[in-house]
């Protein structure tokens, strides 16, 4: 197999990339933080009303994930496509891929949030039996499911901003958010300024609000600096065909990946988690915030990053856009690490924080060892999926995600769970087991250079030269690359 290491000429210092990074990644990674950390916040300030509430919390938030799953596929084909486009300076495709995806995943959005708001019992009753559990999560979801559209298009947004490097506008929306949050919690949740005590239902209305403030700020924002792009409406709307079928081609992987995988794969894990012992159910729920946070962080971080790599593709520099994919790769994986080992030296005070003790704190720092040797490998892999398909191969590492999670993860945790009746942490283990094999065959890829494969006319234009240089040969070169022209051209 070709590999790149040692041959590519001009090649994006660690030095630049990191100068780089800070101005884009770290806002996103931060304004996903700040997202994020709303449930953490939620889970922290509901911790006195009980560990069912914790765990009711814990698993609405998996329901928000479901959702997550659900419209992340676009977001990735418009991060694909307008990173590229920008890269290449065609405004006009900017706007039509920024339209689409609106369209795409409010529909994902006004779907969660009608579930949430009329069928709130069927929903948890996917995640638990537990009667108590079950009860409060509705409430929480009756209210809630109103900001879920909200949300969504909050991130379609932001995906438009961060491809345009236009990151700390969705960072001061994601701000206001969380001040917002924790203001209408701390009010609410206690009963405060002779309001009544409403517990979760006061977390519920807090995010609602939050995610108002959000999506206004932004827009505010966007008015007051004459940010391009957002505010053109007509333009969202022009669609051409071919571009429309160009788009649908390259996020169709994606969205049965996050479907898939991210979706169906983990709902399927997490029933097997929420089907334990209350003790089990609150430190999985304490975990998955934490889980959620660092994947929040440096998902942000990676899918900011890996813009970096497509604008470089779009246009027609692929050298530097190899060389910045790699650092880049090696340099998320790092960072987790440092991030685990911390968590791991706070572990007891912060779960204890979050309402756990006894047999629950133990479960809880239990999971959170594993996760710290596992969370390196599926950062690394998280990391690679996003560049390649930013670089516009997003099926590879979407086929690998699906087959692994069916045909091993899923046999695994279930032969465990049933008739081997292993431990729950053994279990839990076993959720990761996928990940060792894929980063080698996602590696041995990413050296290949074969996942660079422009949409835009200026990366067109070189990428022949480039795998001719580099020895480079792809399955119906020819033909990809003819009908991608086309498309532009249209």
């Amino acid at each position: 197999m070709t590999s790149l290491a040692g041959k590519i000429e001009n090649r994006t210092s660690l030095r630049e990339l990191a100068g780089m990074i800070a101005v884009i990644a770290v806002p996103v990674a931060l304004q996903n933080l700040l997202t994020t950390t709303a449930s953490m916040l939620d889970t922290i300030m509901i911790a006195p009303f009980g560990e069912a509430s914790v765990g009711a919390l814990g698993l609405c938030a998996q329901f928000s994930t479901l959702m997550f799953s659900g419209y992340w596929g676009f977001m990735g084909g418009v991060m694909l496509f307008i990173s590229q486009f920008f890269g290449a300076g065609d405004d006009e495709n900017i706007e039509r891929s920024y339209g689409m995806t609106m369209v795409f995943m409010m529909i994902s959005g006004f779907v969660f949030g009608g579930l949430a708001l009329f069928a709130p019992e069927k929903v948890m009753s996917l995640y638990t039996g537990n009667a108590e559990i079950r009860r409060i999560g509705a409430e929480y979801l009756r209210i809630a499911g109103y900001a879920y559209p909200l949300q969504v298009f909050a991130m379609v947004q932001s995906c438009l901003l961060r491809s345009i490097e236009r990151v700390r506008i969705p960072l001061a929306g994601g701000a206001v958010g969380f001040v917002t949050n924790f203001t209408v919690n701390f009010i609410l949740i206690y009963g405060r300024l002779g309001l009544p005590k409403m517990g979760v239902r006061g977390a519920a209305v807090g995010t609602v609000c939050a995610a108002v403030l959000n999506v206004a700020v932004v827009f505010a924002l966007v008015k007051i600096t004459n940010t391009p792009y957002m505010l053109c409406f007509r333009s969202h709307f022009r669609w051409k065909t071919a571009l429309l079928k160009h788009y649908l081609r390259k996020s169709a992987p994606i969205i049965a990946n996050e479907v898939l995988y991210g979706g169906v794969g983990n709902m399927l894990i997490n029933i097997v988690l929420g089907h334990q012992s209350v003790a089990a159910v609150a430190a999985t729920a304490v975990f998955r915030v934490i889980e959620g946070i660092i994947i929040a962080f440096f998902s942000g971080f990676s899918s900011a990053a890996t813009v970096l790599v497509g604008q470089e593709i779009g246009a027609g520099n692929h050298e530097d856009g190899w060389s910045r994919a790699y650092r880049n790769i090696y340099l998320c994986q790092g960072l987790t690490a440092i991030v685990c080992v911390v968590l791991l030296l706070i572990r007891r005070p912060l779960f204890t924080a979050m309402g756990l003790s006894g047999e629950s704190l133990a479960i809880a720092s239990g999971m959170i060892m594993i996760f710290s040797v596992a969370g390196v490998l599926r950062m690394g892999n998280w990391c690679m999926n996003d560049t390649f398909r930013v670089g516009g191969d997003p099926a590879f590492g979407s086929v690998l995600e699906i087959s692994f999670m069916f045909l091993m993860v899923q046999p695994a945790i279930h032969l465990a769970d049933g008739p081997l009746g292993w431990p729950f942490l053994a279990v839990f283990a076993l959720c990761y087991c996928d990940e060792p094999v894929r980063y080698v065959i996602m590696q041995l890829h990413m050296y290949s250079g074969k996942w660079i494969r422009p949409v835009s006319a200026s990366g067109l234009e070189t990428i022949g030269a480039f795998r001719e240089k580099y020895g480079i040969i792809l399955k119906n070169q020819k033909i990809q690359e003819t009908t991608a022209g086309q498309n532009n051209e249209k």
